[in-house]
C-alpha cells in the first residue's frame, strides 16, 4: 500500500490490485462505523481508495502504517442484493463464441458467480462488479453503441455491470434487467453500494 497525502484533508491510498482495494475500504468502512475513524468519505476505485474530509491526515497515515494487512473482503458479511435478469441481449451469441460454450452455459456461469461491487462510476448507479474469473475476461465492442438502454447487463474486461440510465456504451450486452438502479428520491439513491454482493437471477 502506497499513502500520498491529496490536498489539506484527504489521503490517497494506491493498491496493487482490486481485492485489497475491496479488503480495506471494508476494514475502514468498519472503523468508520464503530466510531474510530473520523473520514467524511471513502471511494473505492479500481486500484486506489481515497479518504477524505480527515482532520489530521499525516496523523492517520502514520497509523495506517502500523495496522496489519485486513482479511479479504469477501470474509466479511455485507448486503447481497439479487437481480432478475432476461438473458437476451444482443452480445450474448457472441460471448459464448467468446467463451467457447453454448449460450445455455453463459447463462449458468453468470447466475453461478456472486459478485462483489469493487468501485462505482462512469453514470450515477453504475457499479463494477468483481467475481467474473479472469479466462472469462471479455473485451469491448470495438465501436461503442451510440445508446445503451437502462437496465442493460453487460461484460467488458474482467467486469460485469448493468447500465442505471440510457447512455452511450461499447459494454457486451447479454441481458437486461427492470430493477431501479438510480433513484434520487431513494436512500440511498444508488441501489449498488461498494462491498455489496451481487447475484443474478435467471428470468
Amino acid at each position: 500500500m502506497r499513502i500520498l497525502p491529496f490536498g489539506e484533508s484527504a489521503l490517497l491510498l494506491e493498491f496493487s490490485s482490486s481485492s485489497q482495494v475491496a479488503a480495506w475500504h471494508a476494514e475502514l468502512s468498519r472503523r468508520r462505523d464503530a466510531g474510530e475513524l473520523a473520514v467524511t468519505d471513502l471511494v473505492p476505485a479500481a486500484r486506489t481508495l481515497l479518504l477524505d474530509g480527515l482532520d489530521r491526515p499525516a496523523d492517520l497515515a502514520t497509523a495506517l502504517n502500523t495496522w496489519p494487512p485486513p482479511p479479504p473482503a469477501a470474509e466479511r458479511s455485507a448486503r447481497l442484493v439479487e437481480v432478475p435478469t432476461v438473458y437476451d441481449g444482443p452480445d450474448l451469441a457472441d460471448v459464448a463464441v467468446l467463451w467457447g460454450v453454448d449460450v445455455s452455459e453463459v447463462i449458468a456461469r453468470h447466475t453461478a458467480i456472486e459478485f462483489q461491487v469493487a468501485f462505482c462510476g462512469f453514470s450515477p448507479g453504475f457499479g463494477y462488479l468483481t467475481g467474473l474469473p479472469g479466462h472469462l475476461a471479455v473485451p469491448r465492442l470495438s465501436r461503442p453503441r451510440p445508446a445503451v438502454s437502462a437496465g442493460s447487463v453487460g461484460l467488458a474486461g474482467p467486469y460485469s455491470g448493468i447500465y442505471p440510465s440510457e447512455s452511450p456504451g461499447g459494454w457486451r450486452l447479454i441481458g437486461r434487467t427492470e430493477l431501479r438502479l438510480f433513484d434520487p428520491d431513494r436512500d440511498p439513491p444508488a441501489l449498488f453500494q461498494p462491498g455489496a454482493r451481487v447475484r443474478f437471477l435467471p428470468r
